[in-house]
């Protein structure tokens, strides 16, 4: 129920929003549904009326009602001392930029999350009178203003939040904002004289000052103006982000929690929840083996990250910027591209797939055969008409103002530079990229060390103390024996031998279909192995001029780095099955110490071992869950260059997953 605070008489309830916000929304449909209204009055022109009704009763459909402005032009004096012809020129290049900068249209968003589209959604299915009671303005002024939080409306009544916001409302400035809030307030005394119970929708900044005209009894400031005909646009999906409330993709959740009848009290949080698996569920979809596992705890961490930034920034919800932050600080640019990508898809459940992609919307509909208004591209203020001008666009129901802030992302390149840079590939080129080669040969290192401290451990020993504590006290084999009263140490010998090789199975088993990519590399120089692996297609994922991404699906380290004959073609190898097995006898032929690191998920099986005891070796399993699954992530691209040269700029295009 509406408090006798936000009544206006006894036949007048104020219902102040927050243009653009989806809680705000779900509040008109309670209260409108809670209470009988014969009458719904909103803040738009009658002559928007015909349109913007169409456009909400093709919903969800969304849709911008336009109403292009006259031009006007500027008064022009002459400057004495320039001369005739400069005097001219700069007239004519006034005149003309002039045109082009004036130029605007103002237009009505027909968005579900929009608390006055809202409204008149649910007056249209009551079949409930409604009143366009806002003055006609040739040339609208539109102000933006910088709201709080709209969360708080789900636990805070409307009334209670708006009477919080009543101090800081700013005053309405002269000229036409006070004309139309005192013409608002004549046109609600007409209308009660035909209603007893009329609801009227305005935003939060504009009701205390029609609540005060009102009282006032004062007179119509302004008429109405001249005003060109409305007419409907559809917006191209690919910037709905730009004229929304919420996010498209939220939006989107509105609209199918309506009309699969589900709870969309708390979407504006559980949307976001949405939001980050179903880009997780993308970004898997996209990079397969080369994403990063984005397991239930660092969704968490995200969580917990976006948490700390709205707290930062004093808000309740987060916008996409702290979203997108997030997800570059967490799981890397790949993934926050591919939420942004996400967040700007509008997408209910019904939906055809021109709307979604944005082909033909002169097209027909097959559900109503009707054809789609023409489209229009919508950007911030700034629109491209579909006979190709430009126009600045100002909103009649002015929301949240925007803030443009900076964040710094490598995007994926698009399909015909990759293209392009496939076809430009030189086969008898390739080489590695030197950061990737650094940090593998680091993880090899460490692998080896781990193996040598698991070999080492058969050779541990307890003994009692005597008059040194060796390796360390034996916590299990003192408590063992506290009844006796004795202390036992561990002795930790020196590991007995060396590695020289190293196996790395990143995928096992690995499908051979998945791996095309085999081949040997030799070492460049003393530090870097020789190398023999298997991976994916580096050519299906060009990032850049000449360089190629590929996933490992398993290698082979031979360290100190000696000649080897190409592994994938020796007929010596032929034997074997699999392409891991392959790498095992390879290991086996070209390695010159007894042991062996094996580093997998799954211990190595009787047949490999039988293999490598046939030549003379002991295999050690290193467990892959040792090590951190993001490090191993990474660890596993490798990018391919397609000469050296490449490296001059190969930084520029290489990005983490």
């Amino acid at each position: 129920m509406l408090s006798n605070f936000l009544k206006l008489s006894d036949r007048i309830w104020v219902l102040p929003v927050i243009h653009g916000s989806g809680d705000f929304a779900i509040e008109v449909r309670r209260v409108m549904l809670a209470q009988e209204f014969d009458c719904l009055a909103v803040p738009l022109p009658p002559s928007f009326r015909e349109q913007v009704e169409a456009a909400v009763s093709d919903l969800p459909n969304l849709s911008l009602v336009v109403q292009p402005e006259p031009l006007s032009f500027e008064s022009w004096q002459p400057d004495e001392s320039e001369s005739d012809d400069e005097l001219a020129a700069d007239a004519f290049a006034s005149q003309t930029s002039g045109q082009d900068e004036l130029r605007a249209c103002s237009y009505v968003p027909i968005d579900p999350c929009q608390p006055v589209i809202a409204s008149l959604r649910i007056a249209l299915q009551e079949r409930m009178p409604r009143a366009f009671i806002d003055l006609e303005t040739a040339n609208f002024v539109s102000l933006a203003a910088f709201y709080p939080d709209p969360y708080p409306v789900k636990q805070v009544s409307i009334d209670r939040f708006a009477a919080a916001l009543m101090p800081t409302v700013p005053r309405i400035p002269e000229g036409q904002p006070e004309a139309r809030v005192v013409w608002m307030a004549n046109r609600l005394r007409e209308l009660e004289r035909r209603h007893p119970r009329i609801l009227f929708v305005c935003s939060m900044m504009d009701w205390p000052w029609i609540k005060d005209a009102y009282h006032d009894r004062r007179g119509d400031l302004a008429e109405d103006d001249d005003v060109e005909s409305t007419e409907t646009y559809a917006n191209d999906p690919l910037t709905h982000l730009f004229w929304l409330g919420e996010l498209p993709f939220i939006t989107g959740l509105y609209e199918q929690a309506r009309q699969s009848l589900d709870d969309d009290e708390n979407l504006s949080i559980d949307g976001v929840k949405a939001l980050v698996l179903a880009t997780r569920d993308r970004y898997r979809q996209e990079l397969k083996s080369r994403a990063r596992k984005i397991t239930p705890k660092t969704l968490r961490t995200f969580l917990h990250y976006v948490r700390n930034l709205c707290l930062i920034e004093r808000r309740m919800t987060p916008d996409l910027y702290s979203l997108i932050l997030a997800a570059k600080q967490i799981a890397g640019d790949q993934f926050a591209i591919t939420l942004a990508e996400v967040a700007r898809e509008y997408r209910w459940e019904g939906e055809a797939p021109a709307d979604l992609f944005g082909e033909d919307s002169q097209s027909t509909d097959p559900a109503r055969q009707e054809p789609r208004p023409p489209t229009l591209r919508m950007t911030n203020g700034i629109a491209q008409l579909p006979d190709g001008d430009v126009v600045r666009m100002k909103s009649r129901l002015p929301g949240q103002a925007i803030v443009w802030r900076s964040l710094e992302l490598k995007p994926k390149a698009p399909k015909i530079d990759q293209d392009q840079w496939r076809m430009r590939w030189n086969p008898f080129h390739q080489c590695s990229w030197p950061e990737e080669d650094v940090a593998i040969e680091r993880f090899r290192t460490h692998v080896k060390d781990v193996a040598l401290t698991l070999l080492g451990n058969d050779l541990v020993r307890t003994e009692k103390f005597s008059t040194s504590l060796k390796d360390g006290l034996d916590i299990r084999e003192t408590l063992r024996n506290w009844h006796t009263g004795e202390l036992y140490v561990k002795v930790c010998p020196p590991t007995r031998g060396t590695l020289d090789c190293v196996l790395m199975f990143f995928d096992s088993p690995a499908d051979p279909r998945d791996y095309p990519w085999r081949i040997t590399w030799m070492a460049e120089h003393h530090d870097e192995s020789t190398l023999a692996l298997f991976a994916t297609d580096f050519g299906r994922e060009m990032v850049g001029p000449g360089i190629g991404a590929a996933s490992y699906g398993g290698a082979m380290f031979l360290f100190p780095p000696r000649p080897i004959t190409e592994v994938w073609s020796d007929p010596r190898f032929d034997f074997t099955d699999t392409m891991e097995e392959r790498l095992l006898a390879a290991a086996c032929v070209y390695s010159e110490c007894r042991h062996i690191a094996v580093l997998s998920e799954s211990p190595p099986g009787p047949g490999w071992r039988r293999l490598a005891k046939k030549h003379g070796k002991k295999l050690i399993h290193v467990p892959l869950g040792r090590f951190s699954q993001e490090t191993i992530q990474q660890l596993r691209v490798v990018h391919v260059l397609n000469g050296k040269q490449v490296r001059s700029y190969a930084a520029h295009f290489i990005r983490k997953a």
